[in-house]
Formats: structure tokens, C-alpha cells, sequence
């Protein structure tokens, strides 16, 4: 080992010294809590750990499977990010383009002044129809229409309307999920295609990522996990979500591929790298959340990690990738609090 720097050395040391028995913790967990899910851990590009645990299908007795696709709540923003960021290098709008120009009269209450880059760094102001201010039981029934009826992102016009701004644009951050759907919806007016086929032509194809779909609820998938709102009870998340995701949520993956997208970001295979490094610098302290935001993606307050993360009823899901140490590590449950506790120790862990 001859000419490596110290530095190098004692991160070497500190990473062995925390994967030391990383498997037999992450066990023990998982059973002492009845976590129902898959953890899988990479460094340098190696599969540390991979591991399911629970079932998928409980009134079937199907277990999950670390090839399980699971439903990611907000995890799909950073998706969103990255498809409004390759319509802006191939010149469909700019990260300056207000929202009222290709909104023309809808949505009346958003400010004129709203740009995409507002909305991409949480600093719109808009007011959220799934405000996370005053919503604080992901198992409430929450939508104000049907949850059939929201199956494109046009459709979502009607629970985005009247809701009242709640500062200037750029005057403060607030997390809105609002502001996420009005991106969808601006990605599919500039450019007159659906928003879930530019996900998955500008995102997921470049990335690998095979097993990535905005599911349709009310259509059975036998490799899809069911969303419980418990830990150990029968109600799943049926009605609770809308019947086929946008901008903000609503996208299932796997384990492997969200490892393709942190894989595929990083390399520039998706958006150039320069596209990357404004994505992840940090637009506002969110000291409330000790993390930082960007566009798209949280940042944690310190170190150059980057997380994607989601909470739903019967969702929870925590992805964080750190560049500079080579490491990447996933937990995704198909319960609402599920994937917390090994979220938290893979943190404190690695």
C-alpha cells in the first residue's frame, strides 16, 4: 500500500471499522422492530449487504425479495429534479421560465414570478395541497377527491387550485408537494408528452433502471409490494393515495435501481455533471430537518451526502449516497414508519 496518502488510510479504517458486523446489526434490528422491506448496502460499486425481510403480500403469505419493487412517496422528487433538469439542457424551458408562461390561466393563485427553479428548490411559496405542516399522520385520509380520479398529472389541477400562497417566491424555503405536480405538469406542457413517459425515457432508460414504473394501484403486480399502514395490521394504503403518482410521489422501484440512478447521476449519464453539482448545492438550511436542500435532492448538513426520502401511508423509504466515501445505502419499507429505525442506524453506522 505503498504511496497512499494517510487520509486515504484512516478512511479505509474507519469505513472497515463500520461494516464490521453491519449484517448482523441490520438483522437484529429488522427482527427486533418487524420490519417488513429490503436494506441493501454498496460501496465503491461492490453489493455490501442486500437482504429482504417480511411480506409483500400478507394476505397471501408472498415474502419480499430484494428484487421486491416498492412504492417510494417523495423519493420520486429527486426523479422529477432530474427530468426537469434534461428538459432544461435540451432547451425546453430554463431554470428561470416562470410557471405562469406555460401555465397561462390556471392555477391563478401561483405568483407570477414562480420559476422552475423556485419550484425545484422548495422556495415557491405556493400553498401545498398535501401541506406536511399540518398533516402529520401519513394515515389520514387526506386527498380532497376521489383517488381514482387522479391518474394524470392534468387531473391533479383540481386539488392544486385555491390554495393560498405562503410568502413571495424565494423569500424562504417550504417543503410542498404541490410544487412537484406543478413541475410534472409543466414538463408535459412544454413539451406534449406525458410526464410519466419523460420519467422513464429521460430517467430510468439512460439509468437502467428496468424495474422503475408509476404503477397503477387498482392493477395487480406480483412483484409489487402491498403498502400497510402498519407494522402488523390488514389495511392496506389503497385509498389513501392517488390511483397513479406525478411529480411529487407515487413512482416503485427496487433496491438495485435506485442504485442505478445514485450510479448513472454521479457518472453524468443522465445529466451532465455540471448539470449534478447545481443540483446538489445546497439552496437553503433546513435546520428543522438538520439537512440541507438543492434542487431536487436533500443534502446532509455537513459531509457531501445527498438523500432521497419518502413517507406515505403504507411507504417509507430513505436513500443516501455519499460520493466522496463511495458508499450508497438503501432501506425501503412497505409500511408507513417501517424503514426508520434501519434508515437511522445506517446513518449513524456509515
Amino acid at each position: 500500500m505503498a504511496g497512499l496518502t494517510a487520509p486515504f488510510l484512516e478512511r479505509e479504517r474507519t469505513i472497515a471499522g463500520a461494516m464490521e458486523g453491519l449484517d448482523e446489526r441490520i438483522d437484529r434490528i429488522a427482527r427486533a422492530t418487524g420490519f417488513a422491506g429490503v436494506v441493501r448496502v454498496d460501496r465503491d460499486g461492490a453489493v455490501v449487504f442486500a437482504a429482504a425481510y417480511g411480506l409483500a403480500d400478507r394476505a397471501h403469505g408472498v415474502p419480499n425479495t430484494v428484487g421486491t419493487r416498492f412504492g417510494i412517496a417523495s423519493g420520486t422528487k429527486g426523479l422529477t429534479a432530474l427530468t426537469v433538469v434534461r428538459l432544461v439542457e435540451a432547451g425546453a424551458f430554463d431554470l428561470a421560465t416562470t410557471a405562469r408562461s406555460l401555465l397561462g390561466p390556471d392555477l391563478p393563485a401561483i405568483d407570477d414570478e414562480v420559476t422552475i427553479e423556485h419550484l425545484l428548490s422548495h422556495r415557491s411559496g405556493i400553498g401545498d395541497y398535501l401541506d406536511e405542516d399540518v398533516v402529520h399522520d401519513a394515515t389520514e385520509y387526506v386527498m380532497t377527491v376521489p383517488v381514482h380520479e387522479l391518474a394524470t398529472t392534468e387531473s391533479y389541477l383540481r386539488v392544486l387550485d385555491g390554495h393560498a400562497a405562503k410568502f413571495e417566491p424565494g423569500r424562504g424555503f417550504s417543503y410542498c408537494n404541490s410544487g412537484y405536480v406543478v413541475l410534472a405538469l409543466l414538463c408535459e406542457r412544454a413539451t406534449g408528452r406525458s410526464f410519466h413517459e419523460l420519467v422513464l425515457d429521460l430517467v430510468c432508460t439512460p439509468a437502467g433502471m428496468r424495474g422503475t414504473t408509476f404503477h397503477r394501484s387498482d392493477e395487480p403486480s406480483a412483484d409489487l409490494a402491498v403498502g400497510y399502514l402498519a407494522v402488523d395490521g390488514p389495511r392496506t394504503n389503497l385509498l389513501h393515495l392517488p390511483v397513479r403518482g406525478s411529480g411529487d410521489g407515487g413512482i416503485s422501484t427496487t433496491v438495485a435501481d435506485v442504485h442505478a440512478l445514485w450510479t448513472a447521476m454521479f457518472a453524468g449519464q443522465i445529466v451532465s455533471q455540471d448539470s449534478v453539482a447545481e443540483m446538489v448545492r445546497p439552496r437553503s438550511d433546513v435546520p428543522a430537518e438538520s439537512k440541507r436542500y438543492g434542487l431536487g435532492f436533500w443534502l446532509h448538513a455537513t459531509t457531501d451526502a445527498v438523500v432521497l426520502e419518502g413517507c406515505d401511508a403504507g411507504v417509507s423509504f430513505r436513500s443516501v449516497c455519499q460520493p466522496s466515501r463511495g458508499i450508497t445505502h438503501t432501506v425501503v419499507s412497505n409500511t408507513t414508519d417501517g424503514a426508520w429505525p434501519l434508515a437511522r442506524h445506517l446513518d449513524e453506522a456509515l
